[in-house]
């Protein structure tokens, strides 16, 4: 034995340096390390939320933040594999390409938790003025700006992010100036072009801000009753009683009337109307109307109402005023007040609902027919004088 390696035999296995293991280790523990940094973190995060959450649990903040813990993981992720990427050396020859994908990755799910953080803040202060504040309409107003300023944020950050993201690419940046410097004449451009676009921008803002209309005000728009259902920066949707749903531009409701039956309170009165003869016995009906409101849950009790409003030659029209605490119950008690109603006069006073009169008219006293007979209707009431025949 002389102590020298022996040479290498051609055509056997290479044998493995300390500059290949050192190339095949680099990468496992850059990007190892980056995961399983990233979980370590993560979880500890989570689980100090979790701690501050049930420590706080007057105020939902702690528990709506951890709704962003996956934006954040992706968020250390790719900043882990950004920062240590060229140490890893992983595919030289793409460098560039995967170091602006990382970078693009980065921003976007940068946005992502940034709009997670916002709309934690801003329920949680939804939260606390709603426990705090009691009166329906204010929430719903309050819960309209809130949706609103969500989506502003929203649409702002977004924009801000793909900004950032095509800044990334030198063609951009070197167009920069150029589009700044252009910025007033195509700013007047886009306004001429995106003039309804921006119409219903603004009037977004304002019925927001302006307190018009609110999420779950009853409306009537073009004739048709429903519910407003959602609000946002362009349009507006109201659901109808029959679960449709009518879609509007939003500057509809600043540049033409319409009914907001729960402007200003809740509570309503409706009218029921009723076509009976003229013999109805009011009085009666009076009593009835108030046993069948004093029967129904929906009727808040506040007041009621039977009166002649109308009269034709064959019926008079009678209108029954109801008063409900909101629009849905004004219209259950205005269907079963008049169900309850005719129910009632069909079955205890039927002569006092509307029929067509088809007896024979009756004429004045003394008068007589063509023929010289009395009418039928008069026989009986009136007699002819007799007749006295003169002497020759």
């Amino acid at each position: 034995m002389t102590g020298k390696p022996e040479p290498h035999v051609h055509g056997g296995p290479e044998p493995v340096t300390v500059e290949g293991m050192e190339n095949v280790l680099r990468p496992l523990i850059v990007v190892g390390g980056s995961v399983v940094l990233t979980l370590v973190i993560g979880w500890a995060v989570d689980r100090l939320m979790r701690r501050i959450d049930e420590a706080h649990s007057e105020t939902p903040l702690w528990g709506l933040l951890r709704r962003a813990r996956i934006p954040f993981q992706v968020v250390l992720l790719t900043a882990f594999l950004r920062g240590s990427y060229d140490q890893a050396r992983i595919f030289p020859s793409y460098s560039a390409v995967i170091g602006r994908t990382l970078t693009l990755v980065l921003i976007g799910s940068a946005a992502w938790l940034v709009v997670r953080i916002a709309a934690a803040i801003v329920e949680t202060s939804y939260a606390r003025y709603a426990s705090a504040h009691r009166d329906p309409a204010r929430l719903r107003r309050v819960r309209t700006q809130v949706s609103l300023i969500m989506r502003v944020v929203t649409a702002i950050v977004g924009v801000v992010a793909i900004a950032a993201m095509l800044f990334t690419f030198p063609a951009m940046r070197a167009a920069g100036a150029s589009l700044l410097a252009s910025a007033g004449i195509l700013g007047i451009v886009a306004g001429v072009a995106a003039q309804s676009t921006l119409s219903n921008l603004f009037a977004g803002l304002q019925i927001a801000f302006g307190d018009m209309v609110r999420l779950g005000d009853v409306v009537v728009v073009d004739g048709e009753w429903g519910t407003v259902d959602e609000i946002t920066l362009t349009f507006l949707t109201v659901r109808t009683w029959d679960e449709r749903r009518i879609t509007m531009p939003v500057s509809y409701f600043t540049s033409k009337p319409f009914e907001n039956w729960s402007r200003g309170g809740v509570q309503m009165t409706g009218t029921v109307f009723l076509h009976v003869d003229h013999s109805a016995p009011l009085e009666a009906m009076r009593e009835r109307l108030r046993d069948i409101l004093r029967e129904c849950p929906a009727w808040d009790g506040r007041h009621y109402d039977l009166t002649v409003t109308d009269s034709t030659p064959t019926t008079m029209e009678l209108r029954a005023l109801v008063t409900a605490k909101d629009p849905d119950d004004l219209w259950t008690v205005r269907v079963t007040v008049r169900e309850h109603l005719l129910r009632w006069l069909t079955e205890h006073h039927p002569y006092a609902l509307p029929r067509v009169n088809t007896a024979d008219a009756i004429l004045p006293p003394g008068s007589l027919l063509p023929d010289g007979s009395l009418p039928r209707t008069n026989r009986g009431r009136f007699h002819a004088p007799p007749r006295t025949e003169r002497a020759p």
